[in-house]
């Protein structure tokens, strides 16, 4: 019997080993380093046929726990603002959809691009807005944020619908911030840089192809994120 509790105490253990080493944001009573992640994940309902949600995630250098900032449209119902900023797991699901990373930064001089970040979620000029299609929605906010943060080299996919909005503007930086977009409403346009690659958007629908792989809509991406890809060799790399 004390063999057989011993086994199942090291079962239980190894169980919640593996689920902490499937964790995409690190532990922060573990990883006192600063932070920021960028994820995104398949949208609520038939919504999420088509396109994802997207969010950024910030942990200061000894930062207790995470915060999110999203855009979330139906706070409008009862609120001024679509933009929410709460502490929560970066990496939890949403709405029972799988999270990916599309970007990380960490250590020396990222407390200064949180800094950054803070300024550009204050002044998201559509934080009373929300539009499913084109835009503005949680992608463009998420976009905002990476034009203004260019060093956090964000790739969002063909799915994150919204990203391409302009608002009044025809000419900008890319989604990351780097190269350059022309973009009619969100609804027509093209872009180019060394992150996202070459891209045209029709309708809000990208394609498009890049250093990740290719792009497509409703299918997203045939190959891996920056960040995943920059985690697989830094892992396969460890001795």
């Amino acid at each position: 019997m004390k063999s057989f509790l011993v086994f199942l105490l090291g079962m239980l253990l190894g169980a919640t080993a593996f689920a902490q080493d499937m964790r995409m944001a690190p532990d922060p009573k573990i990883v006192r380093e600063a932070v920021v992640q960028v994820y995104g994940a398949r949208a609520l309902g038939f919504k999420g046929l088509f396109g994802v949600h997207t969010w950024v995630a910030v942990k200061p250098t000894n930062a207790p726990e995470w915060m999110v900032y999203e855009v979330i449209g139906w706070r409008l119902r009862w609120a001024e603002s679509v933009v929410v900023a709460r502490n929560r797991d970066p990496d939890g699901r949403w709405f029972g959809s799988e999270p990916e990373l599309y970007a990380e930064k960490r250590g020396a001089g990222v407390d200064e691009l949180i800094k950054r970040i803070e300024k550009a979620v204050h002044d998201y000029p559509y934080a009373n807005q929300y539009t499913t299609w084109p835009g503005p929605n949680s992608n463009t906010f998420t976009a905002w944020i990476a034009r203004a943060v260019p060093e956090l080299e964000v790739d969002l996919p063909a799915t994150a619908i919204g990203k391409d909005y302009l608002g009044g503007s025809i000419f900008s930086s890319a989604p990351s911030g780097s190269g350059f977009q022309l973009s009619i409403a969100g609804l027509l346009g093209v872009s180019a840089s060394g992150v996202e690659g070459i891209e045209l958007n029709v309708l809000g629908l990208s394609f498009g192809v890049g250093p990740s792989g290719i792009k497509l809509p409703i299918v997203g991406r045939i190959g891996a994120a920056r960040a995943a890809y920059a985690a697989e060799i830094t892992e396969t790399s460890r001795p």
